[in-house]
C-alpha cells in the first residue's frame, strides 16, 4: 500500500507504459464473500506491483540523464573518429606584464592530414598561418614576403590549444582529468602537453553539451592563474573543404592581398630583454650592437647556471615571395609561431627578427624565455 501513494504522481506517459487500457476495479464492498474478498486483495496486489514497476521504472529513467566522465570522454572521441575535418574561429588573449594582447585565430582541418591555423593581430593586421598539406609543413609570413617548410609531424608531437582532436587526446590521456557540468556544458580540468608546459601545467577545456563543439581553452599556470584563453564563436564540422584550399601559395597570395603592407621603420627599435623566472642563476653578462649590412643587430649574451645568447635585428621584407627549407619544428609561442632548429629557435613579432641560440637550455626553456619576449621589458 505504500507504493500507491506514488501513484498519482508518476508521469503520464510512465503511466500509459505501465497501466493497461483496461481498468482494474476492485470492489470488495459489492461481493463480502471469501471469494469476493480473494478477488479484491489479487486486485490491490495487482495495483500495488505496478506501482512499483512504475516508480522502479521512474528511477531508472532520472538516472539516464546523466552522462558519466567516460560516457562523455567516449563521445568525444567518437566524433573525432566520425568527422570530415571542421573549421573553427575564436579569439585568443594572452595576459602580459603590459596587458592583454588579442589574436583572431581560424582553424581549417580536412583529415587526414590537411590544416591551416591563421593567427591575427588585432590592431595591427598582421597575419601568421600554419600551412599542412601534401608537400609539407610551411610558416607563412605575408607581410614579410616570406614562408619555412619544414618535414615535420606536426601538429602530432604535442598539444595544440585550438586543435579539436589534440585536446580530445589530452583528455584520452591524462587518467586524473576532471569534469564538471553546467546546464550546457562538458567543463573538464587536464594537464596540457605544450611546449611550455612546465610553466603552463593545466588547462579548462569546455564543449558545448548538444553539438561537443569546442567553446573555449583557458590554459593556467602553475599558481592557477588563466594566460591563455580562447572563446570560440564558430565551429562547423564537415564543412566541404578541398584540398587546394590548404595550397601555400593561394593562401600567401590571398592574405597579402587582404592586409596592410608592413614597412620597416629607420628609427632605432627599443633592445626587448627576457624576464627569466624559474631559471634562477642567469644573468646578462654582455650586450653589444653590431652593425651589418642589413642595419643595426644587437647581441645579448646570458651567462650563469645556463648559457644562451640573444640577437635581435630589424625583420626583413623580401622582394618576392621566398620558400625557406628548414630541418626543424614550429613552435606556438602564443603570440606569433617560431622556428626551433637545432640548438636555435628563432621568430618575428612587431617587426623584429629574434634569434635565440643555447646548448644548455632545452628546448622547452628556450620556449620560455621566447614567449616571455613578447611581454618585453623596454629598456
Amino acid at each position: 500500500m505504500f507504493f500507491l501513494a506514488y501513484l498519482p504522481v508518476l508521469p503520464l506517459k510512465i503511466l500509459r507504459i505501465c497501466l493497461p487500457q483496461r481498468s482494474y476495479i476492485c470492489t470488495t464492498s459489492l461481493d463480502n464473500t471469501n471469494e469476493g474478498r480473494g478477488k479484491g486483495d489479487e486486485c490491490m496486489q495487482k495495483k500495488a506491483w505496478i506501482a512499483v514497476v512504475c516508480l522502479l521504472a521512474l528511477l531508472t529513467l532520472a538516472g539516464c540523464g546523466k552522462k558519466s566522465q567516460e560516457d562523455v570522454i567516449t563521445d568525444l572521441t567518437n566524433q573525432v573518429s566520425d568527422m570530415k575535418g571542421y573549421q573553427m574561429k575564436g579569439e585568443m588573449t594572452l595576459k602580459t606584464s603590459s596587458g592583454d594582447q588579442e589574436y583572431d585565430v581560424e582553424i581549417w582541418h580536412k583529415k587526414p592530414n590537411f590544416y591551416r591555423v591563421s593567427l591575427e593581430n588585432e590592431g595591427q593586421d598582421h597575419v601568421q598561418m600554419i600551412l599542412r598539406n601534401k608537400e609539407g609543413v610551411y610558416v607563412v609570413t605575408p607581410a614579410l614576403n616570406k614562408s619555412y617548410k619544414f618535414q615535420s609531424d606536426w601538429p602530432n608531437q604535442s598539444s595544440q590549444a585550438y586543435l579539436y582532436e589534440s585536446l580530445i587526446k589530452d583528455l584520452q590521456e591524462d587518467k586524473e582529468a576532471k569534469l564538471k557540468e553546467t546546464e550546457k556544458t562538458y567543463v573538464f580540468e587536464t594537464k596540457t602537453n605544450y611546449s611550455n608546459k612546465d610553466s603552463l601545467p593545466t588547462q579548462e577545456i569546455a564543449f558545448k553539451k548538444d553539438s561537443l563543439a569546442l567553446e573555449s581553452v583557458k590554459i593556467k599556470d602553475t599558481k592557477g592563474n588563466i594566460i591563455v584563453s580562447i572563446v570560440f564563436d564558430e565551429v562547423k564540422f564537415n564543412p566541404s573543404l578541398k584540398e587546394k584550399d590548404f595550397d601555400t601559395e593561394k593562401n600567401m597570395t590571398s592574405m597579402k592581398l587582404n592586409e596592410e603592407e608592413l614597412t620597416v621603420s629607420d628609427e632605432p627599435f627599443s633592445v626587448q630583454y627576457p624576464m627569466l623566472e624559474g631559471l634562477e642563476g642567469i644573468n646578462l653578462i654582455e650586450e653589444k650592437e653590431v652593425t651589418t649590412d642589413t642595419g643595426v643587430r644587437h647581441v645579448l649574451v646570458y651567462g650563469g647556471e645556463k648559457n644562451f645568447t640573444l640577437i635581435e635585428e630589424k625583420a626583413r621584407i623580401e622582394s618576392a615571395i621566398a620558400v625557406e627549407t628548414v630541418a626543424g619544428e614550429p613552435v606556438d609561442l602564443g603570440l606569433c609561431i617560431g622556428i626551433f632548429t637545432d640548438h636555435m629557435l628563432s621568430w618575428t613579432h612587431n617587426g623584429i627578427q629574434f634569434y635565440l641560440a643555447s646548448t644548455d637550455l632545452t628546448a622547452e626553456e628556450m620556449a620560455e624565455v621566447a614567449s616571455s619576449l613578447t611581454n618585453a621589458v623596454m629598456k
